[in-house]
């Protein structure tokens, strides 16, 4: 199996923080930022992010100097970026700078944080990651189940049976599979090869059925390392092909990992087996998570609250 093509970082010339003042352009004191202090604090892959947006912050604040820096100024820059970009981009790149800003203060560089001032802006995209209902769900599973002969149906059982994300199946060795379960310890990335999980959450032991376990387990006798083939990371194609085939809603693989979630919100599984299970974080993004796919939920929570309190009249 051929490894994943790694991009090449270009580590430019730039000047230390001691070499910074009011006076530095906000481009160069970004880039230092990234390059020294981004760089041994997380991952390749995240740190690919980082080194990815140097081109943005070069485009959007060209020119201008830390001193003539505030929340106006960096805001109308901001909305300018949404104007072309998703709201998810943009917020994702506003939480870049807030980090910068942040350490740029407690440098002494720039005499206010005004990081928690920006607000992030952009497009509203249609959503993608659907969640199936519990028909189609059914209706998937049981086609794959009946169709192991070919790979990929395996990897979107799997998939659906544990609500792990696509890098983390697709980094599932022989020795992660176990009696009644599989062990998530690595993830696959079609951008580097950083093989590290996304959190120390991520790293995960997950039970499954037998009938999953059996496919599984035969898939495996033929293989000599990794359980699934890369096969060139087409498998968000290969998803959409089958579901078109069997007349389902189109969705994502993250949109199986929020199936697997709402089946298991629905039959009132305590959330912090859920949140253990899909490797989060935390409770609170378990929570949040909740509330983004079953928002009937809270509904129906709020009408029993409050007839729980109008019993006490």
């Amino acid at each position: 199996m051929k490894n994943v093509g790694k991009p090449t970082i270009l580590h430019c010339h730039f000047p230390t923080f001691y070499n910074c003042s009011l006076h530095t352009l906000f481009t160069e004191f970004y880039r230092t930022w990234v390059n020294t202090v981004k760089k041994n604090d997380v991952r390749e892959a995240t740190f690919i992010n980082y080194m990815r947006t140097i081109t943005v912050i070069d485009t959007l604040f060209e020119g201008i100097k830390l001193k003539h820096l505030d929340d106006i100024v960096m805001q109308k820059k901001l909305d300018y970026y949404a104007e072309t970009h998703s709201k998810k981009t943009t917020r994702e790149l506003v939480l870049k700078i807030r980090g910068s800003l942040k350490y740029a203060y407690a440098r002494g560089l720039i005499t206010n944080d005004f990081g928690s001032l920006l607000k992030s802006k952009g497009q509203e995209q249609a959503k993608k990651n659907i969640a199936l209902s519990i028909t189609e769900f059914k209706k998937l599973r049981q086609y794959c189940i009946n169709h192991q002969e070919d790979e990929f149906n395996v990897l979107v059982l799997l998939a659906l049976e544990t609500g792990a994300r696509r890098g983390e199946l697709l980094g599932i060795r022989k020795e992660d599979i176990f009696d009644s379960g599989i062990y998530i310890r690595r993830s696959i990335s079609p951008t580097n090869n950083d093989t590290q999980l996304k959190t120390k959450h991520s790293k995960r032991d997950i039970s499954i059925n037998k009938d999953v376990y059996d496919a599984l387990i035969t898939l495996a006798k033929s293989k000599s390392e990794y359980i699934f083939d890369w096969n060139s990371f087409r498998q968000s194609q290969q998803l959409q092909k089958l579901l078109k085939q069997l007349e389902i809603t189109k969705t994502t693989f993250h949109g199986l990992r929020d199936t697997h979630a709402s089946f298991l919100f629905s039959k009132d599984i305590s959330i912090d087996y859920i949140s253990r299970r899909l490797g989060h974080n935390s409770i609170l993004t378990t929570q949040n998570y909740y509330l983004e796919l079953m928002p009937e939920k809270k509904h129906q929570q709020d009408a029993d609250a409050l007839s729980l309190l109008n019993d006490l009249s």
